[in-house]
């Protein structure tokens, strides 16, 4: 018997659109052939977002929020709008784009941002969806602040969106939100054990789903039954502060009751390291967030619409920067490319790994100069892993290290590059550009004091390749390290195997309840013949604030790390913060002909102080060698 068989087909819009605006007392409307967005007057947020009729936010809504401090007190919103208007019509602009603005002006009011914003929502006449960003400026009258979050939140209809895509691995139905109200509260607020539904007995928290934005192109809710999806796509990551290595929240459920499914937008984030975007009174700033996109498709099962979402994604990135947004702070007319080529050189008597995956050649960027964050002495210094403040400018170079940045803003820049398989990073400072710009052939001869002698991981800034690195994202490996190294870690050189070996976190010793027990040491035994001098180079890329890892060499202490800034990771279920580097130089003797044995204690002795590994490496050191290490 032949069954018949149900056609999908996948919408999305490319036609060109005919637009319009229209307001009234409540609401002004941005309406397209598919797509119709209301924002209110009242509070300038998105109150309806519709697709071919069908409303898709149903009690619930989008709005910019942010959490932050001014001259010591809490800041916990922008302040509040002036006027919502309609600033693009396409009946008076020859059928342009249609765009609402949201005016803010600081006002003093207690608990508001001291910043001047206005907030855009635009429908272009390929209706790929609806647009969104941000001008933010802080006149230097006004007293300074320091942000700790800032986002656009979006909360989809429950009753239609039940699954979450963030990637490959992370794609499937989430717990509903009566699923969620009926759960036990784990170790985090944001984490709860279902005991309804088809994920009971199971732990969701919303630090399951953080990605890398560089490598996640599109992820959003979709509707299984409907055949729906809504998804979040940033054409370009130049306003999202930490650079290509840096994770972020990204579609969960709402922590609050009711469980609503949530959408975000995290361009400032102060999980996994965190981002610094500190202004003070007297300093005048101004920025703009976004464009990103909220892009709507529908008519295929989850996979195709995140397929469709992805190649909307390149499409929008080979788009940007945008003719249509007119915004100074934009610069549309005022960007340049820059080009050159990078060259890997091994240092003389050396060979360094070679990458692991061809398809992650280098990444290049130009970024602000490092900064401290405040004109007091010895004051932190921001790098670029933490800047928020400033745009950066980062690409993939080719193969053979050429590379070339379009668009980039005049300015000052510092130029850096790194690479999977090597440690550390290139940088050249003090660039001024302000014309197309050829920086030539550039080299790079990675630090190095000598000869490998032994290396654990791979010098990736991740502690993915580790054992347990493959399932990073969920909750509580950290008690699972406690069945699989009963004795902590005792990894032996020539014999153990860092996938099998190496646990991708070092958490202290926990009880089956989540009670400390004791301090974790963790052991590398290696043998030496002739043993000369030596230096040790650690690279972690997860740590809490405070803590400190000790080294000790054949029973005597070796250094201290000192005492970390906050780069929380293990807690929130990551594989990576902001990299950190030490080196140890060790005099041959202290070192045994014969068996040798690293010990390094973490101080830890609370669940979530757990520490991330990204490499480790013994070098011999070469005399010859010395100068290039810096």
């Amino acid at each position: 018997m032949i069954r018949p068989t149900l056609l999908l087909t996948l919408f999305t819009c490319h036609a060109v659109a005919a637009l319009e605006v229209a307001s009234d007392d409540r609401a002004v409307t941005l309406r397209g052939d598919a797509i119709c967005a209301r924002i209110s007057k009242r509070d300038g947020r998105l109150v309806s977002l519709q697709w071919h009729g069908r409303e898709w936010i149903r009690g619930g809504q989008g709005y910019w929020s942010i959490t932050g401090s001014s001259e010591r007190q809490h800041a916990g919103k922008f302040p509040d709008p002036q006027q919502v208007s309609v600033t693009a019509d396409p009946a008076t602009s020859h059928g342009g784009v249609a765009r609402v603005s949201s005016e803010c002006l600081y006002t003093g009011r207690p608990g508001t941002l001291p910043v001047n914003a206005t907030f855009h929502y635009v429908l272009t006449p390929d209706e790929e969806g609806l647009y969104l960003y941000a001008e933010l400026e802080h006149p230097a009258s006004l007293p300074g602040f320091g942000l700790a979050e800032g986002r656009f939140v979006l909360k989809p209809d429950p009753e239609l969106f039940d699954t979450i895509h963030i990637d490959a691995r992370r794609s499937g139905l989430a717990p509903t939100g009566a699923d969620w109200d009926a759960g036990q509260p784990a170790n985090l607020k944001e984490a709860r054990m279902m005991v309804t539904g088809s994920h009971a007995g199971q732990v969701e928290h919303k630090y399951g789903y953080s990605a890398v934005l560089a490598e996640t192109p599109a992820y959003g809710w979709c509707s299984r039954r409907e055949k729906l999806g809504l998804w979040m796509i940033h054409p370009s990551l130049e306003s999202i502060a930490g650079g290509p290595t840096k994770p972020e929240l990204t579609a969960h459920l709402d922590v609050n009751p009711g469980g609503r499914p949530v959408l975000l937008s995290m361009w400032h984030g102060s999980h996994y390291g965190g981002s610094a975007l500190s202004v003070r009174k007297g300093e005048e700033w101004k920025k703009i967030v976004g464009p990103f996109l909220i892009h709507l498709n529908s008519g295929a099962e989850p996979v195709q619409l995140a397929a469709e979402a992805i190649t909307t994604a390149r499409r929008e990135q080979a788009r940007w920067p945008y003719s249509w947004v007119d915004s100074p702070l934009y610069a549309n007319r005022d960007r340049v490319a820059v080009k050159g080529k990078i060259h890997l050189e091994d240092a003389p008597g050396a060979v360094e790994a070679r990458s692991t995956d061809p398809a992650k050649p280098l990444w290049v960027g130009l970024t602000a100069p490092d900064y401290p964050i405040s004109p007091r002495p010895h004051a932190r210094i921001i790098d670029w892993q933490r800047d928020g403040k400033f745009y950066q400018y980062w690409t993939r170079a080719d193969a053979d290290g050429s590379f070339k940045i379009p668009h980039v803003r005049h300015g000052e820049y510092t130029l850096h590059a790194f690479r999977e398989g090597t440690l550390g990073e290139f940088s050249r400072s003090s660039l001024r550009i302000d014309a197309p710009t050829d920086l030539g052939e550039l080299t790079w001869i990675p630090v190095r004091s000598g000869p490998t002698v032994w290396e654990i991981g791979i010098p990736n800034r991740s502690a993915a390749e580790f054992r347990g690195g493959d399932r990073y994202w969920k909750w509580g490996n950290y008690y699972d390290y406690q069945k699989l190294f009963p004795h902590d870690v005792d990894f032996v050189v020539g014999d153990s195997d860092w996938k099998r070996d190496w646990f991708f976190c070092q958490p202290p010793r926990l009880d089956a309840h989540g009670r400390f027990t004791g301090e974790s040491t963790w052991k590398v035994r290696f043998t030496l013949n002739e043993p000369s001098d030596c230096l040790l180079r650690i690279a972690l890329c997860g740590f809490r604030g405070g803590g400190r890892l000790d080294l000790a060499l054949n029973g005597q202490p070796l250094g201290t790390t000192g005492r970390f800034e906050e780069n929380g990771v293990m807690h929130r279920d990551g594989i990576r913060g902001v990299l950190q580097t030490w080196t140890f130089p060790i005099a041959a003797e202290k070192l045994q002909d014969g068996e040798n044995i690293l010990e390094l204690h973490s101080s830890a002795r609370v669940w979530h102080e757990g520490l991330l590994y990204d490499y480790l490496r013994l070098e011999r050191v070469d005399p010859a060698l010395v100068a290039h290490d810096s």
